[in-house]
């Protein structure tokens, strides 16, 4: 869920009410939000970089609202305040108007055809006769960046570019260039730079580098120019400096350029549905014409709204409430979702508005209907049907094995599902590609780049961790390993497997043979080679030459059983002898 953080006196003041911390805390509750924390710039600093590096930060109180990832009207202080009022009934919920202006007069945006593999999407929109102050415009960049990382997908769907469209005229073309051709200013910066400068000069920026890789491979890059040739932005990097926007801006040429013309719209709706609030004639977008390459002409915004016919019943039974129709229009409304009975009073008409592009079934209204009915409310009864629970087979084979491993001295471990190549392959004397791995696409730290496919890297990284422990260290851990299978829908398969290791002055092989005989004991699987279980001497590349056994039962291979390789013991940073056993359970569920 995105976090939204707002000044407390800020909100209050637009709320045109102050409320304790628990009261705003229910207040939030009832909407269907989580007031996360309540803290201050000074206090984030202090966190994350310790009180030195805080002296001198503000002190103003800062709410940090939790809001569903699909409420984008939600995302700034202005679409909060706005729903918190319109719930509370203090205002009626604005209606957005959209300006088309006179023939020749509008902003015109032409794509070019260059656009088509890399953004081949743009719509536009203005902001006319805006007043920006310092917070209205801090939470006009905010709003744009908590879109980037939402539905915008980190730019990869959308890029949002705002312009001073006093500083430029149309008509603007969107268009790509190589690289080579491309040559601006770039926002904030003090010279020009070619689009390869650029990309070169943002590698190691903390904020951009993230992007780079939507386009750096490109024969072309997106572009957008004046009709003097002036650079507005090069998407989804970065805009040019000739229009960046101030507090002292008062017209806005607002640009979403992207791969998905869809979610484009939906970005482009609410910027200018949240901040016409501060236009010279307030809810009010001036309408900017869109030609496509095919000649095609679309009139953005659309602030398009449309209407839903929903019966109480269904919202009733869905519930398990019984309001009157009028009741539940009432409640919707309250939700931003202006609603009328219609017909005998058999059906509702909800009229679905710009800013709510989260309402795409019938159950997303029902849901706003429970919300604003009261989750607390909602009368508890017993289920008309009636189930028996039971815990799978292969957990309660899980649960009873980790009670009577306990008891035989051993302690249980817990460790991560996702580890580096690392420490399944090289460090196990492995190659990657052997070991059928499940890599993570876009892995945030070496740590966790692939599901591991054995537990015992996993215990013996926790023993090299508690080292200085008395000896001996007796671990296991029955977990989930992961492995491709291109059979499965998903093409890879989960396994449940039980490792147990023993790391001493001795290898104690004796102590791990032992543990074995005890699981099968358990198990009730017997020690014979036909109808039980046996042990064959066997290579592994991460045991030590002639200790190493596998395990059959009942005729198929579990796993495997022996002395770790020192060169293995080494390269987890341990210094004594260990054994170590690993095998699957599934088979006896």
């Amino acid at each position: 869920m995105p976090t939204v953080s707002v000044k407390r006196d800020l909100l209050f003041r637009a709320l045109g009410r102050s409320y304790t911390d628990e009261e705003f805390n229910d207040l939030c509750f009832e909407f269907g939000l989580e007031l996360d924390e309540v803290t201050s710039e000074k206090d984030i600093i202090s966190k994350e970089k310790g009180q030195e590096k805080a002296k001198g930060a503000s002190e103003t109180v800062l709410y940090k609202i939790d809001v569903p990832a699909n409420r984008y009207d939600l995302l700034c202080l202005e679409g909060l305040v706005r729903g918190l009022q319109v719930f509370k009934e203090r205002i009626n919920l604005p209606r957005y108007e959209k300006i088309i202006p006179a023939q020749g007069e509008g902003q015109r945006l032409i794509i070019t055809e260059e656009t088509a593999h890399v953004r081949p999407h743009a719509v536009a929109a203005v902001l006319r006769n805006i007043t920006f102050t310092k917070e209205r415009y801090d939470s006009f960049i905010d709003l744009q960046e908590k879109l980037h990382q939402n539905i915008c997908r980190r730019r990869a769907l959308v890029a949002i570019g705002t312009h001073d469209l006093d500083t430029i005229s149309g008509p603007f073309t969107f268009t790509a260039k190589a690289p080579s051709e491309i040559k601006f200013k770039p926002l904030n910066q003090s010279k020009e730079y070619t689009a390869s400068q650029i990309m070169d000069l943002y590698r190691s920026d903390s904020h951009l580098r993230h992007y780079l890789h939507l386009i750096e491979n490109k024969p072309l890059y997106p572009v957008i120019y004046d009709s003097n040739g002036v650079v507005l932005s090069m998407p989804p990097i970065i805009n040019g400096d000739h229009t960046k926007i101030s507090v002292k801006t008062r017209n806005v040429f607002i640009e979403c350029t992207g791969t998905d013309l869809t979610k484009a719209k939906i970005v482009l709706d609410i910027i200018v549905t949240m901040f016409s609030e501060y236009c010279e004639k307030p809810f009010s977008v001036e309408a900017a014409e869109v030609v496509c390459p095919n000649g095609k002409t679309h009139i953005y915004p659309e602030l398009a709204y449309r209407k839903e016919k929903v019966k109480p019943d269904l919202i009733n039974k869905k519930i398990g409430i019984s309001e009157t129709p009028s009741s539940l229009a009432k409640l919707l409304t309250r939700m931003c979702l202006t609603s009328h009975v219609t017909g005998n009073g058999n059906s509702l008409e909800i009229e679905i508005p710009p800013t709510r592009a989260d309402i795409i079934h019938a159950c997303d209204i029902v849901e706003d209907a429970a919300i604003a009915y009261g989750y607390n409310n909602i009368q508890m009864t017993v289920p008309k049907t009636y189930t028996i629970a039971n815990q799978l087979p292969l957990n309660k084979l899980t649960e009873l094995l980790r009670l009577d491993l306990a008891a035989a001295g051993f302690t249980e471990a817990l460790t991560f599902a996702l580890c580096s190549q690392e420490d399944i392959a090289d460090k196990l004397g492995m190659d990657i590609s052997a070991t059928k791995a499940v890599r993570i696409a876009n892995p945030k730290t070496a740590e966790f780049q692939v599901a591991r496919t054995t537990l015992l890297p996993g215990l013996l990284k926790t023993i090299a961790a508690n080292r200085k422990m008395p000896l001996p260290l007796k671990l296991f851990e029955i977990s989930d390993i992961v492995v491709k299978d291109p059979n499965t829908d998903v093409g890879a398969r989960n396994y449940r497997h039980f490792c147990a290791v023993y790391y001493n002055k001795s290898p104690g092989f004796e102590i791990i043979h032992g543990l074995l005989d005890r699981v099968m004991q358990l198990l009730q699987v017997p020690p014979d080679e036909e109808n039980g279980y046996t042990i064959k001497a066997t290579e592994g590349s991460a045991f030590f030459p002639g200790r190493c056994a596998e395990i059959f039962a009942r005729g198929q291979s579990i796993g495997k059983l022996g002395v770790l390789h020192p060169d293995v013991i080494t390269k987890f940073e341990l210094t004594m002898p260990c054994s170590a056993l690993e095998i699957n359970i599934e088979p006896f569920v």
